[in-house]
């Protein structure tokens, strides 16, 4: 079995490291010459995965024909370039799991969205949960999210993903578990603001709260379900990508709330932060559907410069007093 991945950033490259373990073979494609070069020649990746020795049986290419003949892809590319790769691939009658989190700008589409409209016809699933590339990599133990539209065709998938450090669970809410993907890398963003800030535990622990019952509040308005939102898929891998540096859109937050500007943090990174393309597309789905997300929306203001960070806190802890709701 020559399983493909699609995508050689850090994710991508963690998630054929955990496909390899167990003696499968997996082409992993990469858009830059030297990530190619370097896995290939020295099992390293290290623009995007220092540090970490890869399996021998990963093979990197910068040809999506080599994919051909994959019982399965996992597609890892930025979610902003993922329609443009799936358009060229040669075959789409195969399963697709996508691993990509984010809303495309322009169309505002989720990735399945995506997928679909790229006339795939094969399966779609979406894998999504806490779990950070450096650890998978190395193989320390995760626990994820496998969605797709039927449960069989999700616990069929699981099975085929399924590896002694990373552990699956099948569900059919697959925009549930999209959304969830979407909204934790805004709320970093905010939670990383509030660090760089030095506003305290207390605030960040608030924000996560706030943020979750944002995320409900938009994804039950989509048709997703509550128990995916409590699941890895939201709450899960919210709490760990709000808790860390080791997430690129915490970092991102933490150095917005030091004072430097978006556009200067943006154009210095290796690796995307999709929250910070994810959010304005948000923002304004969220307002047309009526859908109340403070916190978002004030960090799609913040990146795009209509406002600073003390005056985004400051106008949310003056909002108008409420009830604590979910919903």
């Amino acid at each position: 079995m020559n399983i493909g991945v699609i995508g050689g950033g850090a994710w991508g490259s963690a998630l054929a490291q955990s496909m390899a373990s167990d003696g499968s073979a997996v082409t992993l494609w990469a858009r830059e010459a030297d990530v190619v070069a370097a896995i290939n020649a020295q099992r390293q990746n290290p623009m995007f995965l220092p540090g970490i020795a890869l399996n021998p049986h990963i093979r990197a290419t910068d040809s999506l024909a080599d994919l051909a003949g994959a019982p399965f892809l996992l597609a890892v590319a930025p979610a902003q370039f993922l329609g443009q790769l799936l358009g060229k691939l040669p075959e789409k009658n195969i399963p697709l799991i996508l691993c990509s989190k984010g809303m495309e700008q322009g169309s505002g589409r989720l990735m399945c969205d995506v997928a679909r409209d790229c006339g795939w016809t094969g399966t779609i699933a979406v894998l999504s949960g806490p779990s950070f590339a450096h650890e998978v990599a190395a193989g320390l133990p995760a626990a994820v999210t496998l969605a797709a539209d039927t449960m069989a065709a999700a616990e069929a998938l699981a099975a085929l993903v399924a590896r002694p450090a990373l552990r699956p669970y099948a569900s059919d809410d697959v925009i549930g578990a999209e959304i969830g993907g979407v909204i934790k890398n805004i709320l970093a963003i905010a939670c990383g603001v509030v660090e760089g800030a030095k506003l305290g535990q207390s605030a960040r622990s608030a924000l996560i709260a706030r943020g979750f019952a944002e995320m409900t509040r938009y994804a039950l308005a989509r048709g997703a379900r509550a128990e995916t939102m409590t699941g890895l898929s939201g709450l899960g891998d919210l709490v760990l990508t709000c808790s860390s540096k080791s997430s690129r859109n915490f970092s991102l937050g933490f150095g917005l709330g030091e004072g430097a500007l978006a556009s200067d943090l943006l154009s210095n990174r290796s690796s995307v932060a999709e929250g910070a393309f994810s959010a304005p597309v948000l923002a304004a789905d969220a307002a047309a559907r009526g859908v109340d997300m403070p916190i978002c929306c004030a960090v799609a203001d913040l990146l795009a410069g209509r406002s600073d960070a003390s005056a985004i806190i400051h106008a949310l802890m003056r909002r108008p007093l409420t009830r604590e709701a979910l919903v």
